[in-house]
């Protein structure tokens, strides 16, 4: 689990609920499924409206990756690059050709198998490019998501306040029901502030750091087959990929044997 989401999650429930029960309030004041049920369901409804089907629900999907640490071990894509980097060097690129089935990033299989098919180092380069223009097209769609699900859920708690107003003004002729009435429509505008600046927004926030990963990721891995391509020694390649490494230090190894 991300440490960080979460406890951000209870440190921000427990400072709005907390200073609810400070204030003299009852937590149980802003239980109310029928506001819940309207802020959630006209935000849903907005989303869906604004973008196609599979959009959402891959946004959705892609939602899980909020709660987890970072899956994308940046030093792991260096140090499998770089290995084989030392192998190509050995053996030529072509014996690559046997490593092929037992990489799972789909990425790096593919610009490898152009590399050991003989792909020209600019060939290469506009294929693999282009890969990674489609695919960023497609995530920035995902945070896109929720941040637009922040920007309709205040929005939607606007209209279930008015909605609760609305049933307020016919109890006028009991002042005691008009109180409660209004506190009640009052939490509906609640939901949909608090939906939006708690979770929707920095999920979406969060979602294009995490997508920014795999971006960079896929940066490191093309240039790294394309510096194997152009048979560089696996030292020079190391240092390069650890050039992405925010705060890394490539020349923290001493240089062995194999790099000469």
């Amino acid at each position: 689990m991300d440490k960080g989401t979460l406890g951000g999650l209870l440190l921000a429930f427990a400072g709005i609920l907390g200073g609810l029960v400070l204030d003299g309030g009852n937590v149980f004041q802003i239980l109310q499924p029928t506001a819940a049920l309207i802020v959630f369901g006209g935000t849903i409804g907005a989303v869906l409206v604004t973008y196609p089907l599979p959009v959402v629900k891959a946004s959705f999907k892609r939602l899980s990756s909020v709660f987890r640490e970072q899956t994308i071990d940046l030093e792991a894509v260096v140090q499998e690059i770089v290995g084989y980097a030392h192998e190509a060097r050995r053996h030529g690129i072509v014996a690559l050709d046997a490593s092929l089935p037992g990489i799972q990033d789909v990425f790096l299989r593919k610009a490898l198998m152009l590399a050991v098919d003989g792909t020209e180092p600019k060939e290469l380069r506009a294929i693999m490019e282009l890969d990674m223009d489609q695919r960023a097209e497609q995530e920035e769609k995902l945070p896109a998501v929720f941040e637009s699900a922040g920007g309709f859920s205040p929005t939607i708690g606007i209209i279930g306040a008015i909605l609760g107003l609305i049933q307020v003004m016919q109890h006028l002729d009991n002042i005691n029901e008009v109180g409660k009435g209004i506190a009640v429509a009052f939490v509906a505008t609640i939901y949909g502030v608090a939906a939006a600046n708690v979770f929707f927004l920095p999920a979406g926030g969060k979602l294009k750091l995490k997508i920014r990963d795999g971006q960079l990721a896929r940066e490191m891995i093309l240039e790294g087959v394309l510096a194997i391509l152009e048979g560089k020694n696996p030292r020079m390649v190391e240092i390069e990929l650890r050039g992405y490494l925010t705060g890394s230090r490539a020349d923290d190894r001493p240089v062995t044997g194999e790099d000469r």
